[in-house]
């Protein structure tokens, strides 16, 4: 496969930036799309130029770095992570346009690569479960539902890869946040912070800068581990019934 690629190339934070065009040949379709971009940054580290800065860290789709916006949709064309795509589905000379997540909380550190720290910031504010829990017996002698653990475990599949953020027309982190709160406030470990948890962790959501819901739904529908919506249901239950608790007290 011979194709063409417009890349956004920006030095820093405070440079304008810019797309720059490059040619890649003999691309297989076997390869994976960082694979592809490998390929690319070894030509323009034999020329001597600098080469494409972007993210990734495992390559089989569980840590969330490798976040680029492929053709006017995050991680590309199928419902997957970018490492997990595959050249295959890319067409010969076609060309492929490829940017950074666009969000104000988001900023772009270099070419590809965005400061998604924001995440890491809410989670701070109540995504963890600081009481004494036991051993991993204690735990496991537990009794739980299997369809509420169910729930608890596809909330807790979220990556925080930001895809939910980059199909987002406001560049809402709703969906993200309400995995991490559903995660904890569905079981019985979480319940001693659940208040607590919803109120902080959406109050440092707003405070990063991140929009607010447009209920489209184009979060679900990008995002790689299929995350439901209905738990931004459930965030906007935990989050009203605590503050009316509050108001109460």
């Amino acid at each position: 496969m011979n194709l063409t690629l417009k890349i956004w190339r920006q030095t820093n934070n405070s440079d304008k930036g810019g797309f720059k065009e490059y040619k890649v040949a003999d691309v297989s379709k076997d390869m994976s799309f960082l694979e592809m971009l490998d390929v690319l940054n070894e030509q323009l580290s034999e020329k001597g130029e600098d080469p494409v800065h972007f993210d990734h860290d495992c390559r089989e789709g569980i840590c969330g770095m490798c976040s680029l916006y492929i053709n006017g949709k995050p991680h590309g064309p199928q419902q997957t992570t970018t490492c997990q795509l595959h050249m295959r589905s890319f067409n010969d000379g076609e060309t492929i346009t490829i940017e950074p997540w666009r969000a104000s909380a988001f900023p772009v550190l270099k070419d590809l690569v965005v400061d998604r720290s924001a995440f890491d910031r809410i989670i701070q504010a109540g995504g963890y479960v600081s009481v004494n829990t036991g051993g991993v017996p204690d735990a496991n002698e537990i009794p739980i539902p299997k369809t509420v653990a169910d729930q608890a475990m596809d909330a807790a599949q979220c990556i925080g890869c930001g895809a939910c953020v980059a199909a987002c027309k406001n560049a809402s982190a709703m969906l993200f946040t309400s995995a991490k709160i559903s995660q904890l406030a569905l079981l019985p470990q979480g319940q001693v912070e659940r208040k607590r948890r919803a109120e902080k962790m959406v109050a440092q959501m707003d405070a990063e800068g991140f929009g607010a819901c447009t209920n489209t739904g184009a979060c679900e529908a990008e995002c790689p581990k299929g995350i439901s919506i209905s738990n931004i249901a459930r965030m906007n239950r935990e989050y009203f019934t605590a503050v009316v608790s509050s108001e109460n007290v």
